[in-house]
C-alpha cells in the first residue's frame, strides 16, 4: 500500500497534499467498504426509480469532479447521470431542477462552506418534492456535511481528515472525492483492491518526479499552456489547466478543450510560447482522434513545445515529447485520469515556484481565496 512521505521538499502544504493521495485513495475506499451496508441502505432504493436523476455539483475544482467521472459513470451504470456546477445551479435554479422526477444531488465540497454548496441543496429541496442528496465533502465541521447528518433525506460521506487540503488549491480533496463516488456507484470496477493498481502508479509516478522542483514538461520559456482531452478526460484537462491558473496566479495563462473541439477555433492561441499536452485516451477508437490531432499540432511547427502523456507507445507519440505512464495493467480512462493529474499538479507546483509564488496562498492580492468569499445568496421567489 502507498504510504505518505515524511516531508515535503519545497517546504509546502501543497507538495504534501500532492504526495499523500495514493494513501488517501485507499483510506478512504477502505472505509466505503465498511460503510457499504449503511450506503446501500441509502442508495438502493433511489437507484431503483426509473425516472431517478443524478446530479453532480460543486463549486471551482470540486465541480470538474462531475466533468471527470460523469460521462464514464453514466455509461457504466446506465443511469441518468449528469455533471451541473452549482455555480449554475444557484444562479439558474429554474433551467436545472425539474420537480417532474425524483432527483439525487451528490454535492462535491472540500471545506462544505462554499455559499453556492450550501444553497444548491436548499434550492434543490425547494424546487424538486422528492429530492435526495449524497454529500461527499472533506470537512467534518463544514455546513454541508453537518447539514446532511441532520437531514432525512440526505447521507454524508466523509474523506480523510488530510485530504481538507490546507493549499489554497484542490489535490488530494479533489482526487479522493473523485476516488469515493466513483467507488459508491461502481465497486465492482473502483474499488478498495483494484484500485491499489491506480494507487501504485500513481505512487511511481509521484516517485519518477523527485523534488517536485523540476519542469514536469521541459524548461522552456512558455506564456500559455493548453490541456487537451476527450471524453472525461477534457475535464482531466479543464482541471489540469485551472492548477495553472491557481498556483501562478495567472502568470501563465492556461487553458482546455478537446482534442476534435480545439480545430474549431481555440488552435488560433498556438504560438512560439505555447505548451501543449495532450492526454492521449487508452479506448482504441477514441485514441484515433487524439493522435491525429498530436501528429497535426507538431506537423504545424506553431507551438512550443507539444508533448503527449500516455500508456502505450505509437510512432506518432514517439515522434516527438512524450511521457509513458510506470508499467501496469491496462487502465481505463477513468483510471487513467488520475495519473495524467499527478503529472498537472507537479507541474502547477513548479511553474509556481519557478515564478517565486508561494504556492500555499499564491494570491498576494488576496482577490481569490480558499473558500470563496464575497457570494451574496439571493432567496428565491416565485
Amino acid at each position: 500500500m502507498p504510504q505518505i512521505p515524511s516531508a515535503a521538499t519545497t517546504g509546502t502544504w501543497t507538495e504534501e497534499e500532492i504526495r499523500q493521495q495514493p494513501a488517501s485513495w485507499i483510506r478512504s475506499l477502505n472505509n466505503i467498504d465498511n460503510l457499504r451496508s449503511s450506503i446501500d441502505s441509502f442508495l438502493t432504493p433511489l437507484l431503483c426509480k426509473n425516472d431517478l436523476r443524478i446530479v453532480l455539483t460543486g463549486a471551482g475544482t470540486s465541480a470538474f469532479i462531475g466533468n471527470i467521472i460523469a460521462p464514464w459513470l453514466a455509461s457504466h451504470t446506465g443511469k441518468n447521470i449528469s455533471a451541473i456546477p452549482t455555480t449554475d445551479l444557484v444562479t439558474n435554479p429554474m433551467d436545472y431542477f425539474s420537480p417532474a422526477h425524483p432527483l439525487l444531488l451528490i454535492s462535491f465540497a472540500r471545506s462544505g462552506n462554499s455559499p453556492e454548496s450550501v444553497a444548491a441543496v436548499e434550492l434543490a429541496n425547494q424546487f424538486v418534492p422528492e429530492s435526495y442528496h449524497l454529500s461527499i465533502t472533506c470537512n467534518e465541521a463544514g455546513s454541508l456535511y453537518q447539514n446532511a447528518v441532520d437531514s432525512d433525506n440526505a447521507y454524508a460521506l466523509l474523506m480523510p481528515a488530510e485530504t481538507h487540503d490546507r493549499g489554497f488549491a484542490m489535490t488530494s480533496s479533489i482526487t479522493t472525492m473523485m476516488a469515493s463516488c466513483l467507488a459508491v456507484f461502481a465497486p465492482e470496477t473502483i474499488g478498495s483492491r483494484t484500485f491499489r493498481d491506480v494507487a501504485d502508479r500513481c505512487q511511481a509516478i509521484l516517485a519518477s518526479l523527485g523534488d517536485f522542483r523540476h519542469d514536469v514538461f521541459g524548461n522552456e520559456p512558455w506564456k500559455r499552456i493548453v490541456y487537451l482531452g476527450s471524453g472525461g478526460l477534457q475535464g482531466a484537462a479543464r482541471e489540469s489547466a485551472l492548477k495553472v491558473l491557481e498556483l501562478t496566479a495567472g502568470k501563465l495563462a492556461a487553458f482546455y478543450d478537446s482534442p476534435t473541439g480545439f480545430r474549431h477555433g481555440p488552435k488560433s492561441l498556438v504560438d512560439k510560447e505555447t505548451l501543449v499536452v495532450v492526454f492521449i485516451s487508452s479506448h482504441p477508437y477514441t485514441r484515433q482522434y487524439d493522435l491525429d490531432l498530436l501528429a497535426e499540432l507538431r506537423r504545424d511547427r506553431q507551438a512550443l513545445r507539444v508533448v503527449a502523456i500516455a500508456a502505450e507507445n505509437d510512432p506518432v507519440i514517439e515522434a516527438g515529447p512524450h511521457i509513458l505512464l510506470p508499467p501496469s495493467r491496462p487502465f481505463i480512462d477513468m483510471e487513467q485520469s488520475f495519473c495524467f493529474l499527478m503529472y498537472a499538479q507537479v507541474f502547477a507546483l513548479s511553474q509556481s515556484l519557478n515564478m517565486g509564488n508561494t504556492p500555499d496562498t499564491p494570491s498576494a492580492s488576496g482577490t481569490v481565496n480558499r473558500v470563496v468569499q464575497g457570494v451574496v445568496i439571493h432567496p428565491w421567489q416565485d
